[in-house]
């Protein structure tokens, strides 16, 4: 067989240092370098648009802000406790005050809520603004109100509307827990202002649906036997003091679309300590709805008056019989609003109802969707 002589190749040599000298090498060592910067920044920050960095904290670290209970909450309402050694993630946001840095960003605006989503995160771009205290509700320049913003969207159906208020929420974190996973997410949840944590609270409900009021005390007849706190609007103050008061109210938290009185049967019953405090409330956008106390109130803010309280008598029965009247309460009417208190009792006579009343031909409803302005 005849052979092919196949001509040999030598490798070429190359002078490296000649290379590294050149300006060539120089830019594309450059260029690899700032690469590999790049790489590591967004391992270290992550990817860009992914959404705001949490930090993450181990379970066992003792939280100095969280509300009293809070690990407790943690475990399930009913079943076996998990235990997980990983992490909470706690708000995004700073709390007021001392967040003014914060507030003063310009955080674009949240889109609606489409109804049974979580809600849009407070605070809003365009209905805050900030004061002494922390952040404070004010009505957008285009004439938008903090009521309309933190409501939950709701649309009519023809069906006779009931609405309750669940009242009493932040105080104990199992009960606050409990409303907030367990009751259906159109039942209007409202928060005591003294409550650790508060803002933490909201944005757990807000994220579940709910739409949120915050507790404001008010005197009643019998103080100072039965005191409110610190800053129980009195009806002997004057409009200033009511005014500064409620403006720290205002301050312990974003995300509610309007007030509910704590107490204050002498407070609603006096002209000018109602009128210093409805003034305010409207000025600043939001709604007012009340147990029952101030039904014949108006102010020219969005108003409702809850026309019963369900748990006046603690028991399952009477519960019960209460609900039931609120039903025939929206047939006479074509609405009704009803209240309760974080009673364990209450929250399971609610979840229960709540799952059902729509079966009976109702549509449960916002508490925000009974109000009108008045």
């Amino acid at each position: 067989m005849a052979t092919i002589a196949l001509p040999r190749f030598k490798a070429p040599k190359v002078d490296l240092g000649a290379v590294l000298k050149s300006p060539a090498a120089g830019l594309a060592g450059a260029g690899v370098l700032f690469a590999g910067a790049i790489v590591a920044l967004v391992n270290l920050l992550g990817p860009m648009g992914a959404g705001p960095d949490h930090v993450r904290i181990p379970l066992d670290q003792p939280f100095r802000s969280a509300p009293a209970g809070w690990r407790e909450a943690l475990k399930p309402l009913h079943g076996q406790a998990h235990v997980y050694k990983d992490v909470v993630r706690l708000s995004e946001r700073p709390l007021a005050p001392g967040a003014a840095s914060y507030f003063s960003g310009t955080k674009p605006a949240a889109a609606p809520a489409v109804a049974g989503t979580a809600l849009p995160v407070a605070p809003i771009t365009g209905f805050y603004a900030p004061g002494p205290g922390g952040p404070l509700p004010i009505i957008a320049q285009d004439g938008r109100t903090p009521a309309e913003a933190y409501a939950r969207p709701f649309k009519a159906n023809g069906r006779p509307k009931v609405a309750l208020v669940m009242g009493g929420l932040g105080l104990n974190a199992r009960t606050t827990r409990q409303a907030i996973e367990t009751l259906r997410p159109e039942i209007t949840l409202s928060f005591s202002v003294y409550a650790e944590g508060l803002q933490g609270w909201i944005d757990m409900a807000r994220a579940q649906g709910h739409e949120v009021l915050l507790e404001t005390p008010m005197e009643p007849v019998d103080y100072p036997d039965n005191d409110p706190g610190p800053y129980t609007l009195m009806a002997g103050g004057q409009p200033p003091e009511t005014v500064k008061k409620l403006e720290w109210i205002l301050s312990r938290a974003t995300g509610y679309f309007g007030l509910t009185n704590y107490l204050g049967s002498r407070f609603l019953a006096t002209d000018v300590a109602y009128n210093a405090f409805a003034s305010s409330v409207k000025g600043r956008g939001l709604a007012f709805i009340d147990d029952g106390s101030a039904a014949r109130r108006g102010g020219g803010m969005a108003r409702a008056t809850a026309e019963r309280v369900i748990d006046d008598k603690l028991s399952g029965p009477a519960i019960d019989q209460q609900l039931m009247a609120l039903e025939g309460g929206a047939l006479q009417r074509g609405q009704a609003l009803g209240s309760g208190f974080a009673y364990p009792v209450t929250l399971e006579k609610v979840a229960s109802w709540a799952n059902e009343v729509e079966q009976r031909g109702f549509q449960l409803a916002p508490a925000s969707a009974l109000t009108v302005r008045k």
